[in-house]
């Protein structure tokens, strides 16, 4: 199934700048490992803002959830998900 994921972080005031390096790198390190996985197909900036728009291809709603509270900065995302079906004019066939 493919997800629509629309992630907007919001780090508290006066969050240790050095703890947030440490959580950057890993929920980059996070991405990588579900990107080569093919679970986490695509990421796009918002321009001005700390967020992303994101597609996941996972199985269910329930995977999508347990996924995305592994993520090192989730404790400081706001997330809107929108479930995504295939278009029948696409020509991608790996559109599910």
């Amino acid at each position: 199934m493919l997800f629509k994921v629309e992630m907007d972080i919001s780090i508290p005031p006066g969050f240790a700048p050095d703890a947030l390096e440490r959580l950057k790198a890993a929920e980059k390190a996070r991405f990588q490992e579900l990107q080569r996985a093919g679970t986490w197909r695509h990421i796009w900036r918002v321009v001005g803002r700390y967020a992303n728009v994101s597609i996941f291809d996972v199985e269910s709603n329930a995977d999508l959830h347990d996924i995305l509270s592994t993520l090192p900065l989730y404790p400081f995302m706001t997330i809107t998900v929108t479930p995504l079906c295939r278009h029948p004019s696409s020509l991608h066939d790996d559109d599910r």
